[in-house]
């Protein structure tokens, strides 16, 4: 989904020896996390500097706690929804829904535990408390925060994923500044109404995924929340970040992220099958949502899966290599 890996580099990447992989990982702007927030020493930009890493869990499942440390700002921007449950000190942060592009923070020195019912992808940054103006109002609310939406945040991981291997790590520690001058800029929200009730706001989820391949309507959502249209559209983006349309059309372009990365169906079947009425109208919200088309969405997944399952050994070499080795 968000990986751009051109087939030559695949390649090289797996005819490597250990030592040129190991060379090749640390170069990356953002090299792969071993476990949750952990990163390997000398895998990426000084300890003094902002640091970005990748984590990606593709269990139904997962439990992780870390502890942010004492110099630094964590950032987490999801690149997929997931559903998670943000506990600290037993007391819940966040327990519901996280979109693609949800942001959440860490201020210094702080505990967090995590629980996943997804799998996920998210970016981290590692931030120097030096980036941030000591005694800042807008750090103050660094500690638990989570924005269900924030655009620029989305866009910053979007341009790194799109970038790949080509990113020098220059470009890297800019978008991390950008991002660490948008944190200190960042006024929270102050709902000015009350979020949806978090039994509500699951009635409300599970009918939309039992029913998001047909029309809906707000009428029908408020209907099941037990409100009127108006309280509930106001209440449910409050909870959730999103108007209840929106939230629709992007429950939908993950269930059709699943349909092309695990089968073969036409764009035109899957487009009818997650409830669009034309693969032309499918496709404008796919590109729109995901940054990509649906076929090079799906090509990108493919290249990406077959570059985790396939053991290097086991590949053959592109008819290329064969003829010019020949």
């Amino acid at each position: 989904m968000f990986t751009d890996l051109q087939a030559a580099h695949a390649w090289n990447d797996l005819q490597a020896s250990p030592r040129d992989h190991q060379a090749r990982q640390a170069a990356q702007p953002f090299p792969r996390e071993s476990g949750w927030r952990q990163l390997e020493r000398g895998a990426n930009a000084a300890v003094e500097d902002i640091s970005i890493s990748r984590w990606e869990d593709l269990r139904d499942s997962s439990s992780h706690v870390a502890t942010t440390p004492e110099d630094r700002y964590f950032v987490g921007i999801a690149l997929k929804a997931t559903r998670a449950k943000l506990t600290r000190d037993r007391l819940i942060i966040f327990d519901g829904t996280m979109p693609a592009g949800t942001l959440y923070a860490s201020a210094p020195s702080k505990h967090l535990s995590a629980q996943f019912q997804a799998p996920c992808a998210f970016l981290h940054f590692h931030i120097p408390a030096d980036q941030f103006p000591a005694q800042s109002p807008a750090t103050d609310g660094l500690g638990d925060l989570v924005l269900l939406r924030d655009p620029l945040a989305a866009e910053l991981a979007r341009a790194l994923i799109e970038h790949g291997d080509a990113a020098d790590r220059q470009f890297a520690r800019c978008i991390g500044q950008t991002l660490a001058m948008h944190l200190t800029r960042l006024e929270p929200p102050r709902a000015r109404v009350n979020a949806l009730p978090k039994w509500r706001l699951r009635r409300v989820e599970q009918h939309i995924a039992d029913h998001f391949d047909r029309s809906i309507s707000l009428s029908e959502l408020a209907s099941v929340a037990g409100l009127s249209r108006m309280h509930f559209a106001a209440q449910f983006r409050t909870a959730t970040g999103y108007r209840p349309r929106e939230y629709l059309l992007n429950h939908r372009i993950e269930h059709a992220k699943t349909l092309l990365a695990t089968t073969g169906r036409p764009l035109a079947e899957i487009a009818l099958a997650v409830g669009f009425s034309t693969q032309a109208h499918f496709s404008t919200v796919f590109k729109r949502i995901s940054g990509q088309s649906p076929a090079r969405w799906r090509l990108a997944s493919r290249s990406e899966r077959c570059e985790i399952e396939t053991p290097p050994r086991h590949r053959p070499a592109p008819d290329w290599i064969a003829s010019a080795a020949a």
